[in-house]
């Protein structure tokens, strides 16, 4: 994997495993990292990407000490506003944008067209490598992360709020599903690991279901 050589980068946050582990790897390959990218709803309550509330992604970006740079937009401005966020980064000397994708493809190609209109490098730790692999890598470096979405059509509601273990895996596994949820089955937020200074406490509210998702919601305790 290549190594960073000290070069700051920003990284696209979801608060989910993925991107999780992506900064991990950013960091342990030399990267310094300057903030936590999340596009949120336009009034800044909740993330586009999961549905999270911003107080949950202040509390990661407090444990983990990286600056949160939240950015309202649609999904219509969702591309402009991105680009926008990475223009400034640019100016502020950061090389390198970190991102959590393992290996869809369109992903991938839009993520190298933002960077490339601010001048930066993408940088993706996980591309190509095993999913099982990876989840097994997680768990083995002591990540936690509570699983707050799943797709209707896949994974039953009953998994809302579970923390995301080997057997909870096995049991995605066992109803037909990819359990690294890389084409969205389920999603996740992290709440401890080995690059969180403490584990964040998070209250579970009500489920709702929406566009095809359920979703459950979270506060900071």
């Amino acid at each position: 994997m290549k190594s960073l050589g000290g070069s700051l980068f920003f990284s696209s946050w979801s608060g989910g495993k993925d991107s999780c582990l992506a900064l991990y790897h950013a960091i342990q390959h030399d990267g310094i990292p300057k903030a936590l990218l999340t596009l949120m709803t336009e009034g800044k309550e909740r993330s586009r990407s999961h549905g999270l509330p911003i107080a949950v992604f202040k509390s990661q970006a407090s444990s983990l000490g990286i600056p949160l740079v939240p950015r309202s937009s649609s999904w219509a401005d969702y591309e402009h506003t991105f680009i926008s966020a990475a223009h400034e980064f640019r100016k502020e000397g950061v090389e390198y944008g970190v991102f959590g994708d393992i290996d869809v493809e369109p992903h991938l190609e839009w993520v190298k067209r933002v960077c490339a209109s601010a001048s930066i490098q993408a940088y993706e730790p996980l591309w190509k490598r095993d999913r099982s692999e990876l989840l097994d890598e997680f768990f083995s470096l002591g990540f936690k992360a509570m699983i707050i979405a799943v797709k209707q059509e896949t994974l039953d509601n009953d998994f809302l709020g579970r923390i995301l273990d080997r057997q909870v895996i096995n049991e995605m596994k066992k109803v037909g599903i990819d359990a690294s949820g890389e084409n969205g089955e389920y999603h996740t937020v992290v709440i401890d690991g080995p690059i969180f200074a403490y584990p964040l406490q998070l209250e579970k509210g009500r489920r709702v279901i929406m566009d095809g998702y359920g979703f459950l919601d979270v506060s900071v305790r």
